[in-house]
């Protein structure tokens, strides 16, 4: 009898864990959100407690937001500035484009006029020393020479006046290129007043994703930097993380069934499957991976975590934290 049962009972045991696949380096994972504000500040108001289930977009705290109020008033003085500047130089490339062919024309005009003066003066000049001396005076010979000779320097005057006011269109593209210039020193304080508006927005610190608050870590009062982590998001994401052994992996492959039994709620039933298998073994990636190719070897069986989903059997009032120890069995056949 003694022999019978125990072959009665090696042949149950055999035939309940043949074709399934256990290990109890496992434990449950999930997705865990780092939670830091975008801008330094004051915390003025604490939204939420620990352990409190948020919703994506909820307010968690928030951070005086006089300071970047009054960034925003400056900013947009400097575009409203910056706009008005950007008109005024718009009627002046319209007064440019009137003004500088008029006086291109008017610098032609006077040119002509100083060229018929100075034939005038050239013909009283030579008049004056064609004369004999007996019909005129030195004092008028005197006189038309300088009027000659001012003559002659207001033709050259107006010529070089003439040149000046010839770069009609340089002149216009000048004033224009003030356009944009001004242009862009208005964008630039467009950007600045959109920064402005987004430091107010995040003055008021919000939840990513839902999830359970952890690891929170401020108070109302406490002076924070951008960028530091005060608190974390659990979120609805939880998986389990099963480390089979390397000689386990024989026929395991995604979307096999697989039961699930948790150490904290041994009455609770998870049903679930294979996700995936990380492609390298949990050695492999740790800080300090193992050089085999150096000194003397000893043969370690591996494990590699395998991802597994869980598919039915979590209840709403009973809280899986992540980290707990379960016990899954893969199914293979």
């Amino acid at each position: 009898m003694v022999l019978l049962l125990l072959a009665g009972g090696g042949l149950y045991y055999w035939l309940s864990t043949r074709g399934k696949i256990s290990t109890d380096d496992a434990y449950t994972d999930g997705n865990i959100v780092n939670v830091a504000p975008q801008v330094a500040g004051q915390v003025i108001a604490l939204e939420v407690t620990d352990n409190q289930f948020v919703h994506k977009g909820d307010p968690l705290f928030r951070i005086d937001p006089r300071q970047f109020r009054f960034s925003r008033e400056q900013a947009q003085g400097q575009l409203d500035a910056s706009n008005a500047q950007v008109a005024n130089q718009k009627l002046g490339v319209e007064i440019a484009r009137k003004n500088f062919p008029a006086a291109l024309q008017l610098a032609q005009a006077n040119l002509d006029s100083a060229r018929a003066n100075l034939a005038l003066q050239q013909a009283n000049y030579d008049r004056q020393r064609s004369l004999p001396k007996l019909a005129t005076t030195q004092q008028d010979v005197d006189t038309t020479a300088a009027n000659y000779q001012q003559a002659k320097a207001q033709v050259e005057q107006a010529q070089a006046r003439l040149v000046q006011a010839m770069p009609v269109q340089q002149n216009i593209g000048q004033s224009e290129q003030q356009v944009d210039q001004l242009k862009g020193q208005a964008e630039q304080a467009k950007a600045q007043v959109e920064q402005a508006d987004l430091n107010i927005e995040w003055s008021v610190v919000r939840a990513p994703q839902d999830g359970w608050v952890t690891k929170r870590n401020l108070n109302a009062g406490d002076y924070l930097t951008a960028g530091q982590q005060v608190m974390s998001l659990v979120t609805t994401d939880v998986w389990v993380t099963a480390n089979y052994k390397e000689t386990e992996l024989d026929g395991m492959r995604p979307g096999q069934r697989v039961h699930i039994a948790i150490d904290a709620y041994p009455d609770l039933d998870l049903q679930g499957h294979v996700d995936s298998i990380q492609r390298g073994s949990g050695s492999k990636f740790s800080a300090f991976p193992a050089e085999n190719a150096t000194g003397n070897f000893i043969k370690i069986v591996q494990r590699v975590p395998v991802k597994i989903v869980i598919d039915s059997g979590l209840r709403k009032d009973e809280p899986l934290p992540l980290g707990i120890s379960v016990v899954p069995t893969v199914i293979l056949k």
